[in-house]
């Protein structure tokens, strides 16, 4: 679905989805308005009739990767409709399964209605872009919010109080400070990352960061952009990870190297095609393409996939000790892996 063919939308994809700024703590002060932040993809949904389409955080089509979802966002969701929210899919245990969510990238379509059968996905709403011919971008956030909770109130089931397999749910909201803390701990088991803050007043800002997040651990999303290879010569000793400055240049920011002996043979197969152009114009880690510091040399490769990593501190716009990885994030998109992020 294109602008052209969102007929009946007053616009159409691709929207870049608002942000929200990491920091330490939530934000003092009075008024805010808290959400819990849910460990899925980001997505935004296009509805206009029978037609709906699933955009992702770096404006690709998800219909593909999410089939269940499709006729259940067509049933839940008003006529015409622009809703911002996340794709998750619960675990065996009742909590998110990010990992299970990420095998949802893959290339065979076989694959995927598969585990659309046996892992199915729900989409949790938490803003309403807009609604018939109506574009509530310039909307306060609180009436948005309001609009939202009243166009969802048919994908409840009230004859049996129960969640559906695959279903479409509205984010919990509180103005209370404390309650939102109480998240931290309380809802951590069921993959709730931690908390974004929004003001009453916010209008929607494509592409900005003009929410904030605070989460349980400090963690970055940061493009490898090279290895090293492990002393034994058997797979990668580490990654090196970099973020683009506001000129779109790449730099160095440090290496993650926690993975076992097993990963790091997957990840060099995965990585030896991928060699190429990376780091050079911004901080390398010492040199060009490859570069020998105490007789370990780095390999370059392409700018093209995204791991998140946990970090404890930040001396100037490195990480001051070795990363800890978390997990690959086939969402995103690596030039969004700005010095932003880490920020506070």
């Amino acid at each position: 679905m294109g602008k052209d063919q969102a007929k009946g939308l007053p616009f159409g994809p691709p929207v870049e989805p608002m942000l929200a700024k990491l920091q330490r703590e939530l934000p003092p002060g009075e008024g805010w308005l808290y959400e819990p932040k849910w460990d899925g993809f980001r997505s935004i949904v296009f509805k206009d009739g029978e037609d709906v389409y699933i955009q992702s955080r770096d404006l690709k089509p998800f219909n593909r990767y999410f089939p269940e979802l499709v006729p259940v966002l067509a049933r839940a969701l008003p006529e015409q409709c622009v809703v911002d929210g996340e794709i998750v899919v619960a675990g065996a245990d009742g909590g998110l399964d990010f990992d299970m969510l990420q095998m949802r990238i893959h290339p065979a379509e076989s694959r995927i209605r598969k585990l659309s059968k046996e892992t199915p996905a729900s989409f949790i709403a938490f803003d309403l872009l807009a609604e018939g011919e109506e574009d509530l971008r310039r909307t306060p956030f609180a009436d948005r919010r309001a609009r939202l909770e009243r166009a969802l109130r048919k994908a409840a089931d009230p004859a049996e109080g129960a969640p559906r397999r695959t279903q479409v749910l509205l984010t919990p909201q509180t103005s209370e400070r404390e309650e939102a803390e109480a998240w931290f701990e309380g809802l951590s088991h069921l993959g709730v990352e931690g908390v974004v803050a929004k003001q009453p007043d916010l209008v929607y800002r494509p592409g900005d960061r003009a929410m904030v997040k605070v989460k349980h651990v400090k963690t970055a999303d940061c493009v490898v952009g090279g290895y090293r290879m492990s002393k034994s010569g058997r797979g990668i000793g580490s990654l090196l990870l970099g973020l683009y400055d506001d000129a779109g240049t790449l730099h160095f920011v440090g290496h993650t190297a926690s993975f076992k002996a097993d990963e790091r043979v997957r990840i060099l197969e995965m990585l030896k095609p991928l060699e190429g152009e990376s780091f050079g114009h911004g901080r390398t880690p010492g040199g060009p393409s490859r570069w020998t510091q105490q007789e370990l040399p780095w390999i370059t490769v392409k700018p093209v996939l995204v791991c998140e990593v946990r970090f404890d501190k930040l001396q100037g716009d490195r990480f001051r000790h070795a990363t800890t990885f978390v997990r690959w994030r086939k969402d995103r998109d690596p030039k969004s892996c700005t010095f932003e992020q880490v920020k506070s």
